[in-house]
């Protein structure tokens, strides 16, 4: 794996993100009511260009159209904004961001927002058991929008276009994964007929879906095709349905801590990841029914996992390497099953010094005086993996510090990464 590139953005969390098209520009927000655009110069440094303030609470979501190079964000503030570059008309050779108004009509925070494929709508999903559906009304120069409401019962956590730009993934805390149809007549054409439905009027549920055992559903996603569709749940499992008059649904119950996102990279693989601290992949060899685990993405020697650490992975579970493989998990697992903290006996917490960590301080108590860091190259938890050009996805990892791993896929081996720390 190469040497990440590490950019201080300050002493706060990371709460959202989004690439530009090209991938030279990312905007951020940082635990605040703003987001701001980080642009990427000819060395590789990043610095902050322009700033989207106009939300008075915390934004929760940003998403970035590669065509029309529009940004939406959404908040706690219950609103959001499109934001669309334009001549500046005090310098007329500069551009700036300018906010447009999108009349949500929620009571409650928004959660996720996402562009629809065409560009010409987007999905705020919220806590008010709604999901509004977002177009241009050109007569008012604003964005006005239509709600997905029944039967959602709870927070909707997580959602995803379909690439007919009518049919949406949705995921929520009332332990379902559904899938609508968001057809707005002045916008879409009448879509084809496909494998959810023919007739697809406005806020017709094409589908209702949980994992065998409930759980939270913390993210959804649309094959490349469409055909198929895969959640997360809180049960630590991945689901996939193929509808159907008679749906088939393969649910892959992982040993695992809970996964916070997925995303597609091909018609028969996904990558998911989430608190385990490495992404994962998932396929099948040609049958619906033979989807499992193939291994992790994650080099567990490149977080510091020595060659027999990482061979005695049990089988079946991802590399061996994450956040139940640590130290202190081990110690506590041994002291539940054997009485004992160690394997010989009863060791005391020690305190590392300056001769264990090289450092001239203490850093912390530890059983048995080992440090408890994971063998991953994330040490927290992955909370957004997208697609990458080139075959790769971004892992974002968050807590107070974020980053953002590239990871190739073709040999499930990281091959580049850019770490923005704070």
């Amino acid at each position: 794996m190469s040497t990440p590139e590490i950019y201080s953005l300050g002493q706060v969390p990371v709460t959202a993100h989004a690439f530009s098209p090209d991938r030279n520009q990312v905007a951020a927000c940082l635990n605040c009511n703003e987001a701001t655009i980080f642009s990427r110069g000819p060395a590789g440094e990043w610095k902050a260009q322009d700033s989207l303030a106009e939300h008075d609470k915390l934004i929760t979501s940003i998403d970035w159209a590669p065509t029309t190079n529009r940004i939406v964000t959404c908040s706690q503030d219950r609103n959001a904004y499109v934001w669309t570059q334009v001549p500046d008309p005090l310098q007329g050779n500069a551009l700036i961001w300018k906010p447009t108004l999108v009349l949500l009509r929620i009571n409650r925070a928004a959660t996720a927002v996402r562009w629809s494929p065409k560009e010409d709508k987007f999905a705020v999903a919220s806590g008010a058991r709604a999901i509004a559906i977002c177009s241009f009304d050109a007569d008012n120069d604003w964005w006005v929008s239509k709600q997905l409401k029944k039967p959602i019962r709870s927070t909707v956590l997580s959602i995803d276009w379909h690439p007919n730009n009518v049919l949406l993934a949705a995921g929520s805390a009332d332990f379902k994964a559904r899938v609508f149809s968001a057809y707005i007549k002045d916008v879409d054409k009448k879509p084809s007929p496909t494998v959810w439905g023919e007739k697809l009027p406005f806020n017709t549920v094409c589908g209702e879906y949980s994992s065998s055992t409930g759980g939270w559903v913390h993210a959804v996603g649309f094959s490349p095709s469409g055909d198929v569709l895969a959640f997360a749940s809180h049960d630590s499992s991945i689901t996939v349905v193929y509808p159907g008059p008679t749906p088939t649904i393969i649910s892959l119950k992982q040993s695992t801590l809970p996964y916070l996102s997925l995303t597609w990279v091909s018609e028969d693989t996904l990558i998911a990841a989430g608190h385990d601290c490495q992404p994962v992949v998932f396929s099948h060899a040609g049958d619906e029914n033979s989807w499992r685990l193939i291994g992790s993405m994650d080099d567990g020697a490149a977080a510091g996992a020595t060659s027999s650490q990482i061979r005695s992975a049990r089988p079946g579970v991802p590399g061996g390497p994450g956040r139940l493989n640590t130290e202190a998990f081990n110690r506590f697992k041994l002291a539940d099953s054997r009485g004992s903290s160690t394997p010989g006996g009863l060791a005391s917490p020690q305190v590392l010094t300056a001769q264990s960590t090289g450092s001239s301080s203490p850093i912390g108590s530890t059983f048995g005086g080992s440090i408890s860091e994971m063998m991953t190259v994330c040490q927290n938890p992955i909370t957004s993996v997208r697609p990458w050009p080139d075959d790769g996805v971004i892992a974002t990892v968050g807590s107070i510090s974020v980053v953002l791993l590239c990871f190739g896929t073709d040999d499930r081996r990281p091959h580049g990464s850019l770490e923005l720390k704070n």
